[in-house]
C-alpha cells in the first residue's frame, strides 16, 4: 500500500488509500471479521471438546471489580455477554442511525419494507419453534430462532461472489439492524431477571441526562462515557440485560455530512497554527477537525473494528463451546429444541422476509419495492437464516443443561444449511437468461436522487454521449490536488463505457485555493469560444500554475483568441456561472471535492477505476431495467 500525501485541508471528499463510506466500510469490515467468527467458534468447539470440564470452569470463574464498598461480580462468560456484547449493540445502534440520516431510510416510506421484512423474519422463525415445542417447557426459548447474524450473512455473501447486487447488501444490513433491535427488546422485557424499579428508574434518568447533554452540544466522550457506564450498572442491579444500554447510546449518536462552514472552520485553524505552532492552536486545531466529522462517523471508524475482531469472536469462544458426542446429536435429530431453531432459521426465515416484502410491494402497488430483484431478495432470505451472536446470548439465558447444547446444534446446523441454500439459489439464478437474471438481481425499485440540479445538455459541459444512459457528475476544484489524481480515472472511464457521458461542475474551494476561483472562470472564458475541454484538461494538467499569465499561455496553446479570452477573464465574464455550479453544490450537500453522482446518486466511496466502474455498471443495469419496463408497458409488468 503506498504511503499517503500529507492531508490537504481541501474538504475532499475521501482519499484514494482510505476512501470509505461507513456504510462500506461496515460491509467490508463486517466480511473480514466472519473468517474470526468463524474460527473462533471453531477454537470453542476444539477447545469444548478436547477439556470439557475445563472450557466450562474458565467461563464460570468470577471476575470482581470494587470501587470503594461497591463490587461488581460476574462470571467471565457474563462479562463478555453483558459487558463486551454492549459494545457491539452500540456499533449497531450506530449503523441504525446512520441510516435514518443518511441512508436508505432517510425517507420514510422506504422504512416500511425492512420494518416489516425484519418484523415477519422473526415472527414467522418464533412461529415455527413454538409449533415444535408447543405445551412443553421448552417453548420459553422461542427468541433463540429470531436474529439474523450479520456478521456470517454478509460474509457467506461475499463467499457468493461479487453477482449479488449491493442493494442485497443493504437489505440484509438494514434487516439486520432492524432483527438485532427487536431482539434485544425481547432480551429486555423476555429474558431479564425479576426487575428492580429504582435502579431502573435510574438508568433510565442518567440516558435522558444524555438528551440533555446532546441538546447542550457536549461534545466531549468522557461525559458520555460515564453517563453510559452509570446507566449500564443500574440496568445490571434492575435485572434488565445491560446491553440495552449499547443501542440506546448509538441510536442517540447523529450521523451527518461535513459542513461547508465546518470544513472552512478547520481550514482557518490549520492556517494559523502553521503560522504559530503552539500546543493551544494544535490543541484547537484537533478539535476544530474532530468537530467537522459527526461523532457517528467518528465513533463507528473508532469501535466498530474492535466489536467485529474482539468482541463477537471472544462472544463466540464463550458461547459456541458444546461437547460433540453421538448421544448429543442423536438427541438432537429428535430434539423439538434444536429442530424449532433449525427450522426457524432455514425454513422460517426465507418465508418471513420474502412474504412480508412481496406482501409491501402489493399493498403498495408496487409503489415500495425491495433495493434488490426478487432473486437476489430470496437470495437474502435463506442468508437470514445464519443465526449466531444474539441467538446464543438469548439460548444462554433461556436454556441450561441439554437444552442449551441441542439449541447450539440447531444454530450451528442453520447456519451451515443457510450457506448451502445461497449457494444452490444464486447458482440457478446465474444460469437465467441475461434478462432474466438482470431482472432477478436488480429489480424495479427507484434509487435515492441525491443530486438536486438534474444535468442539462444545454447547459452542463458534457464530455461523451449527450443522452447516455449513465451520467457520472463531479463536483471539483481546478487546484484541489485530488481533483487531479481522479482525472486519470475519468478518462478510463469514458474509454471503457462508450455509454457514460462526463459531467464536471465547479466547486472552488476559496479557503484553501487561492487560484481556484480563477481557474473556474477562467475554463469558462474557454467555454466561450468554444475551447472549455482543452482548457479543462490543461487545467488539471498544471495544477500549481493557475495565475493569469500561465492560462493566457495555456489559451495561447490551445488556439484561442487570447486577447478576447483575456478580456472575459478580467471582466469575470464565467463567473454567474461558476456561482450556479456552487450554489447547485450547497443544495445537494457537497461540501469537498472532488465529489461524485452517478446517475443521480452520490456516490460514497473510493473514487479509483474499480469502485466507479462499479458503481458505473450497477447504474447501467438499473437503467438497462427501466428501458425494459418501459418497452414492456404497465400492462405486461
Amino acid at each position: 500500500m503506498p504511503t499517503p500525501p500529507p492531508v490537504e485541508l481541501c474538504g475532499q471528499t475521501e482519499s484514494r488509500w482510505d476512501a470509505r463510506s461507513p456504510l462500506r466500510a461496515f460491509l467490508r469490515t463486517e466480511t473480514g471479521s466472519s473468517a474470526f467468527l468463524l474460527a473462533a467458534a471453531a477454537t470453542a468447539l476444539i477447545w469444548a471438546n478436547a477439556d470439557p470440564s475445563g472450557y466450562d470452569s474458565f467461563w464460570h470463574t468470577h471476575l470482581l471489580f470494587q470501587i470503594g464498598s461497591s463490587t461488581v461480580s460476574l462470571p467471565l462468560r457474563e462479562w463478555v455477554n453483558s459487558g463486551l456484547m454492549t459494545l457491539f449493540f452500540f456499533v449497531l445502534g450506530l449503523e441504525a442511525r446512520r441510516e435514518f440520516d443518511l441512508g436508505e431510510l432517510r425517507e420514510l416510506r422506504r422504512l416500511a419494507l425492512p420494518l416489516a421484512a425484519g418484523v415477519c423474519g422473526m415472527a414467522v422463525p418464533v412461529c415455527v419453534f413454538l409449533a415444535f415445542n408447543a405445551g412443553q417447557p421448552s417453548a420459553h426459548g422461542w427468541g433463540t430462532a429470531m436474529s439474523t447474524d450479520t456478521a456470517f450473512a454478509l460474509g457467506v455473501l461475499a463467499v457468493l461472489g461479487r453477482r449479488m447486487p449491493q442493494g442485497l447488501r443493504v437489505f440484509i444490513l438494514v434487516i439486520s439492524v432492524v432483527d438485532d433491535f427487536l431482539a434485544l427488546g425481547a432480551i429486555a422485557v423476555a429474558y431479564s431477571a425479576r426487575i428492580a424499579w429504582t435502579p431502573l428508574f435510574v438508568a433510565l434518568a442518567l440516558l435522558c441526562v444524555v438528551l440533555v447533554a446532546r441538546s447542550l452540544k457536549v461534545r466531549r466522550g468522557l461525559v458520555y462515557a460515564l453517563l453510559a457506564a452509570g446507566a449500564w450498572l443500574a440496568l445490571l442491579e434492575s435485572g434488565v440485560d445491560p446491553v440495552v444500554v449499547g443501542l440506546a447510546m448509538g441510536l442517540l449518536t447523529y450521523a451527518g455530512p461535513a459542513s461547508r462552514s465546518d470544513l472552512e472552520h478547520a481550514s482557518g485553524l490549520f492556517r494559523l497554527f502553521r503560522e504559530q505552532p503552539t500546543p493551544e492552536l494544535e490543541r484547537s486545531l484537533r478539535e476544530g477537525i474532530a468537530s467537522a466529522l459527526s461523532p457517528n462517523e467518528r465513533l463507528q471508524r473508532l469501535y466498530h473494528p474492535w466489536s467485529s475482531y474482539v468482541v463477537v469472536p471472544l462472544f463466540a469462544v464463550a458461547n459456541a463451546g458444546i461437547p460433540v458426542s453421538a448421544a448429543l446429536l442423536s438427541h438432537a435429530v429428535a430434539s423439538p429444541v434444536t429442530l424449532g431453531v433449525f427450522f426457524g432459521f432455514v425454513l422460517g426465515k426465507p418465508v418471513g422476509i420474502v412474504g412480508a416484502a412481496a406482501a409491501v410491494t402489493w399493498l403498495t402497488r408496487g409503489r415500495v419495492q425491495p433495493p434488490a430483484g426478487w432473486g437476489a431478495v430470496a437470495v437474502g432470505g435463506t442468508l437470514s437464516g445464519a443465526g449466531f451472536t444474539v441467538s446464543l446470548l438469548i439460548a444462554a439465558r433461556a436454556f441450561h443443561g441439554a437444552e442449551l447444547e441441542e439449541a447450539k446444534v440447531g444454530v450451528l446446523g442453520a447456519i451451515v444449511a443457510s450457506f448451502v441454500l445461497s449457494w444452490a439459489l444464486t447458482g440457478a439464478i446465474g444460469r437465467l437468461p441475461p434478462r432474466a437474471r438482470l431482472r432477478a438481481l436488480v429489480g424495479r425499485a427507484e434509487g435515492i436522487v441525491d443530486l438536486a440540479v438534474p444535468v442539462d445538455p444545454d447547459r452542463d459541459h458534457i464530455r461523451g454521449p449527450r443522452s447516455g444512459p449513465v451520467t457520472v457528475v463531479e463536483y471539483g476544484d481546478y487546484e484541489c490536488t485530488y481533483c487531479g489524481r481522479a482525472e486519470p480515472v475519468i478518462r478510463h472511464l469514458l474509454g471503457s463505457f462508450a455509454d457514460v457521458r462526463y459531467v464536471w461542475r465547479h466547486l472552488p474551494l476559496t479557503d484553501v485555493h487561492e487560484h481556484a476561483q480563477l481557474a473556474a472562470e477562467a475554463a469558462e472564458a474557454a467555454a466561450l469560444q468554444e475551447g472549455y475541454w482543452p482548457m479543462h484538461d490543461l487545467l488539471l494538467t498544471h495544477q500549481g500554475s493557475l495565475q493569469l499569465a500561465d492560462l493566457r499561455r495555456y489559451a495561447e496553446e490551445i488556439g484561442l483568441d487570447t486577447e478576447r479570452f483575456e478580456q472575459d477573464v478580467r471582466a469575470r465574464a464565467g463567473a454567474a456561472r461558476v456561482a450556479e455550479d456552487v450554489e447547485s453544490a450547497d443544495i445537494s450537500g457537497v461540501a469537498g471535492t472532488p465529489t461524485f453522482f452517478v446517475n443521480g446518486l452520490r456516490h460514497h466511496g473510493a473514487y479509483d477505476v474499480d469502485s466507479l466502474s462499479a458503481a458505473v455498471r450497477a447504474a447501467r443495469q438499473r437503467a438497462q431495467v427501466g428501458e425494459w419496463r418501459a418497452e414492456t408497458g404497465p400492462g405486461r409488468r
